[in-house]
């Protein structure tokens, strides 16, 4: 007896593929197309990000205002189906985080998802690679019309107990001559976010006394015959 033996044609349509199926290959297929073309982040655009953490790729939402830095933003890790899924709980908040540009991989690209460690079960290590943005304080110093700049800007703090014993600190030392200290202005000190885009501006609490900075800074003011060239508060 032969058997008959049946041959698919090279040219053959293939079968089609059940729609679960389908789903998994265009994810997949999205997927190598936003890694070979990522859209480009740019510092300001008020996008959220992509970011390599360990072997895995996750989604960082910058802080508004704080994002257009060129080399240093803010950002915290946010669930890769935010804002529309809702936070598993074993998927651990970081907080505000300092997050080089350059090491955001673009615009977060919703293909990136099944790259996540939510997506593999597994929570955020412990160390994600990016450092917490933590807290300042600014000295402020204001005109009669309440228009002013800040004076000083220290950070950033580890702690927020730091914070607090600095404000007091300088605040005990301004309590009385607040308004004689830089003629013109009455200098008053604020507890703060530490903006990370414009950490160049701070000086380092922890390398020198609070109190000999505020005094420096209002020497160079006092020797400056155009005071108030500082960052504008409102």
């Amino acid at each position: 007896m032969k058997r008959a033996f049946f041959r698919r044609c090279g040219h053959a349509p293939p079968e089609a593929l059940a729609p679960e199926d389908q789903a998994v290959v265009d994810a997949f297929r999205a997927l190598l197309a936003a890694r070979k073309n990522p859209q480009a982040w740019t510092p300001g655009c008020n996008q959220d990000a992509a970011v390599r953490v360990g072997p895995f790729i996750e989604r960082v939402r910058p802080r508004p205002g704080d994002d257009h830095g060129p080399d240093l933003i803010a950002v915290c890790l946010e669930h890769p189906g935010y804002p529309y899924t809702p936070y598993p709980h074993r998927y651990t908040r970081k907080g505000w985080l300092r997050c080089e540009t350059k090491a955001i991989l673009g615009v977060w690209n919703p293909a990136y998802q099944m790259l996540t460690h939510a997506a593999a079960g597994l929570d955020l290590p412990d160390d994600v690679g990016m450092a917490p943005a933590l807290y300042g304080v600014h000295v402020e110093a204001r005109r009669k019309n309440n228009r002013g700049y800040i004076l000083l800007r220290l950070g950033p703090y580890t702690q927020a107990r730091h914070t607090d014993r600095d404000v007091d600190r300088l605040s005990a030392h301004l309590e009385g001559k607040a308004d004689t200290v830089l003629p013109g202005f009455t200098l008053t000190v604020k507890g703060a976010v530490f903006d990370v885009s414009d950490h160049l501006a701070y000086c380092d609490p922890y390398e020198a006394d609070a109190l000999a900075l505020l005094a420096a800074a209002v020497g160079r003011e006092g020797a400056t015959d155009i005071p108030g060239r500082g960052a504008p508060v409102t």
